[in-house]
């Protein structure tokens, strides 16, 4: 049976989370999080095993307490359910961009060309645009950096290598398209990956989040946590619980999280078989 935290362990997470709070209110970021703090403090009275089992684990390291509340508020305040929605339509964003490109690259790839044809094979010309040299210029004629430097080397490379050394317009638009119809679409950090496995938003999420943001400060990764730092499933059910702002009378419960951490386990397997 888990004992309940001392008070000096009590106040000192407490104390650490007044102190986030303050910080952030005077310097007026991150609202997000100043909310969670605030559901934390006002639920204290539920949160008392989970810091007694930090309090086990870490002891009185007032680094190491701080960078675990730390993931707690920022998991919470940006990959809650309603967060993980939002990623989601990003990314479907992000996809639905890469077709407009592929089909408008194609099609402006298409009418270049028909108009490289229609001058040479025409009494008619138009436009000042015609490579990709006369492109380039065209684009960086308020380009500081460009005209300051690499510009006169880039006209003198032009000028040693005539046309067919060098992509047409068309050319260069249809690779636009071509890699936009091609390309993966990933995560750029450990946490958004984390955070956006699942089919569809949920809390599930959060969890993933939570778990990739208390390994990412661990000491294996030089953070202040310990290696293989790990809670019981009650205790993170308690404290996403409150974090969320979670109804108190239906509970995430330990064994939800102890199936997440088991498929967690059972996905990593497959990975590295």
């Amino acid at each position: 049976m888990k004992r309940s935290p001392d008070n000096s362990v009590l106040e000192q997470c407490e104390d650490i989370l007044r102190g986030e709070l303050s910080y952030n209110l005077d310097c007026k970021i991150l609202a997000s999080e100043n909310t969670i703090i605030n559901r934390l403090l006002m639920r204290s009275q539920e949160l008392h095993r989970a810091y007694a089992e930090l309090e086990d684990k870490l002891g009185n390291d007032n680094r190491a307490l701080t960078t675990f509340l730390r993931t707690l508020l920022c998991s919470a305040a940006f990959w809650c359910p309603e967060k993980n929605a939002e990623a989601r339509k990003e990314r479907k964003q992000l996809e639905n961009v890469n077709k407009e490109i592929t089909s408008l690259a194609s099609r402006l790839a298409d009418l270049l060309n028909e108009r490289s044809e229609l001058h040479n094979h025409t009494g008619f010309s138009c436009g000042e645009v015609y490579d990709l040299c006369s492109a380039t210029e065209a684009a960086t004629k308020d380009h500081y950096m460009f005209q300051s430097y690499p510009r006169t080397e880039y006209r003198r490379l032009f000028a040693q290598y005539d046309g067919k050394y060098w992509p047409s317009l068309s050319q260069v638009v249809r690779a636009l398209g071509q890699d936009a119809a091609s390309t993966e679409i990933y995560a750029t950090d450990p946490l958004t990956e984390a955070g956006t496995t699942g089919p569809r938003a949920s809390q599930a999420d959060f969890f993933r989040a939570w778990f990739a943001s208390i390994e990412e400060n661990s000491m294996s990764y030089s953070g202040f946590l310990p290696q293989g730092f790990r809670l019981s499933d009650e205790s993170m059910a308690i404290l996403a619980d409150c974090a969320l702002d979670n109804d108190p009378d239906k509970p995430t419960g330990a064994e939800y999280i102890k199936r997440l951490r088991q498929r967690a386990r059972q996905a990593k397997r497959g990975l590295e078989s």
